[in-house]
C-alpha cells in the first residue's frame, strides 16, 4: 500500500495485529497524526516519515517481526525514550528516526540489529555514552548521531567493529577525549564529521589509511543498499555542511568525501600524511588549537574544493603549492599567525581579502598591505567616468603614469616656446598681431559681401 505524498490527515485506525495491508506500507509525506498503531510494524517495509505522529514509539514493543527490514519514522513529533525491545527486529537493515524529540540513552538492545546498515538518529536529544553493544552491528555503512547530547570518549570499537562504515556523523555532541587512531581502520570511510565536540589531542597521522579518500575516481559501491522486496536501490540521505550552508544529499551522496574536525580542542601540527588523501573534496580543521606550518605538499590535494584552516595558531608562509589546486573554490585561512607574501595563481586570485584577514604579518594581493619593495596598489574603485577610463587604460598597458607626465611636459614646453618668443621679440610680436588684423579684416569683408549678396537675391 503506497499513499505517499498526498494530503491525508487524521489518525490511522487501530486495527488488530492480524490485520495487514501487505508487506509494504508507505504513507510518508502526509499529514497523519496521533498514535502509530502496532499492526503497521508487521510488514517488511514501513515508511511513516514526514508526518505529525506524536505517539506510537512504545507500540513497537507490542510487535515482534524479524522480517521488518526498513523502518522510517523521521521528521515527526515523536518524543520520550526510545523503547528497548529491538531484539524482536533482528532483520532490520534501515532505521531512520532523525528530526524527532527522543531523549534519554540509546537502548542497548540496538546491538541485536546484526543486519543493520543505516542508523540515523540525528537531531534528537539522546544523551549518555554510546552503548558498547553497537559493536555487534558489524554491517553498518551509515551512522548519523549528529545534533544530540551524547557524551563520553569516542569508543575505540567504532573503528574496529565496523569495517564497511562509509559515513560517520558525530557532529554537535559532547564527546571528549582524544581522537582514537582506530578510526584509521575504517578504510571505506568517505565522510568523517566530528565537529563541534570537545575532542583534544593531536590529529592521528594514520588518516592516510582511509583508502576511500585516496580514490579520485569511483565512489564506494557498498553505499547503496538493494532489496528484493522493492526491486530497487535504496540511497542514504543526509544534511551536509558545504561552504557554510547546509544541503541535503541523496543520489550524489556517494560522491561526497570530506573530513570535518572543526570547533574542537585539537592541538599539535597538521600531519603531513593527510595530503595523501588526494580524493578529499572538503577539509575543515577550523577553530582548534593547531600550530606549526602548512605543509608545502598541500598541492597534492588535487581534488580539494573547500579548505578551512581558520582560527588556529598556524604560522609560517602560505605554501606556493596551494596554487596547484585547480578546483579550489572556497578558502579560509583567517585568524592565524601566517606571515610573508600571499602566493599568486589563477585560482588564488579569485579569493578576496576576507580569506586572509587576522594574519597581521601577511602581505600582498588581495590584502591592502604591501610587501617590501612593492608600490602602493591602485584603488580598484575610482569615482567618475574619467577615473574608470584611466583605470582601463592602465590595465591595457598603453596609457600609464609616465604617459601623463610626458604629455604635461610637452604641453608646457610648446606653450612657452610660442608665447615666450612673442613676449621677448618685438618685431615678431608686431608681425604676429599684424597677421591677426589682416585675417580679421578679410573675414569682415567676406561677411559683408555675403550678406549683401543674399539681400539682392531676396529682393529679386
Amino acid at each position: 500500500m503506497s499513499l505517499a505524498g498526498n494530503q491525508i490527515s487524521g489518525h490511522i485506525p487501530n486495527l488488530s495485529l492480524e490485520s495487514s495491508f501487505g508487506s509494504m506500507i508507505d504513507l510518508h509525506s502526509n499529514k497523519l497524526e496521533g498514535e502509530i498503531p502496532p499492526f503497521v510494524f508487521k510488514g517488511s517495509f514501513l515508511d511513516l516519515s514526514h508526518n505529525f505522529f506524536s505517539k506510537g514509539a512504545l507500540s513497537l514493543c507490542e510487535s515482534s517481526n524479524n522480517s521488518l527490514e526498513f523502518l522510517a519514522l523521521q521528521n515527526n513529533r515523536l518524543s520520550g525514550e526510545l523503547p528497548d525491545c529491538w531484539m524482536h527486529f533482528g532483520g532490520l537493515k534501515i532505521l531512520r528516526l532523525k528530526n524527532n524529540d527522543f531523549h534519554g540513552k540509546i537502548p542497548s538492545s540496538l546491538g541485536s540489529l546484526i543486519e543493520i546498515e543505516t542508523l540515523d538518529f540525528g537531531n534528537n536529544n539522546f544523551s549518555g555514552e554510546l552503548p558498547s553493544t553497537l559493536k555487534n552491528c558489524t554491517k553498518l555503512i551509515f551512522l548519523d548521531l549528529r545534533n544530540n547530547s551524547l557524551s563520553g570518549p569516542i569508543p575505540m570499537w567504532l573503528g574496529r567493529s565496523h569495517p564497511n562504515l562509509a559515513f560517520l556523523f558525530l557532529r554537535s555532541n559532547h564527546f571528549y577525549g582524544r581522537m582514537p587512531p582506530h578510526l584509521c581502520h575504517l578504510t571505506h570511510l568517505q565522510v568523517l564529521d566530528l565537529a563541534l565536540n570537545k575532542i583534544t589531542g593531536s590529529i592521528p597521522k594514520c588518516l592516510n589509511n582511509l583508502i576511500s579518500l585516496t580514490n579520485t575516481k569511483s565512489p564506494n559501491a557498498a553505499i547503496n543498499h538493494s532489496y528484493a522486496l522493492l526491486s530497487s536501490i535504496y540511497v542514504d540521505q543526509t544534511i551536509w555542511m558545504w561552504k557554510g550552508r547546509e544541503y541535503e544529499y541523496s543520489n550524489i551522496l556517494a560522491l561526497v568525501k570530506g573530513i570535518y574536525l572543526s570547533s574542537n580542542k585539537l592541538s599539535g601540527v597538521i600531519p603531513e600524511e593527510i595530503v595523501m588523501l588526494d580524493g578529499l573534496i572538503s577539509l575543515n580543521l577550523s577553530r582548534n588549537l593547531l600550530t606549526g606550518k602548512i605543509t608545502s605538499d598541500i598541492g597534492l590535494f588535487r581534488s580539494l574544493e573547500v579548505l578551512d584552516l581558520s582560527d588556529n595558531k598556524l604560522c609560517g608562509e602560505i605554501p606556493s603549492t596551494l596554487s596547484l589546486i585547480d578546483g579550489l573554490n572556497s578558502l579560509n585561512l583567517r585568524n592565524n599567525n601566517l606571515s610573508g607574501r600571499i602566493p599568486t595563481g589563477p585560482q588564488l586570485s579569485t579569493f578576496n581579502a576576507s580569506a586572509y584577514e587576522g594574519n597581521p604579518n601577511l602581505c600582498g594581493f588581495p590584502l591592502p598591505k604591501n610587501c617590501l619593495g612593492e608600490e602602493t596598489p591602485q584603488n580598484p574603485t575610482v569615482n567618475g567616468s574619467s577615473g574608470d577610463a584611466s583605470m582601463q587604460d592602465e590595465k591595457d598597458g598603453f596609457i600609464t603614469r609616465g604617459f601623463y607626465v610626458s604629455a604635461t611636459i610637452g604641453f608646457v614646453v610648446s606653450f612657452w616656446g610660442v608665447c615666450g618668443t612673442l613676449l621677448l621679440n618685438r618685431s615678431w610680436r608686431l608681425s604676429y598681431f599684424k597677421f591677426l588684423n589682416n585675417i580679421r579684416d578679410k573675414l569682415y569683408v567676406i561677411g559683408v559681401v555675403t550678406v549683401a549678396r543674399l539681400q539682392r537675391q531676396l529682393q529679386s
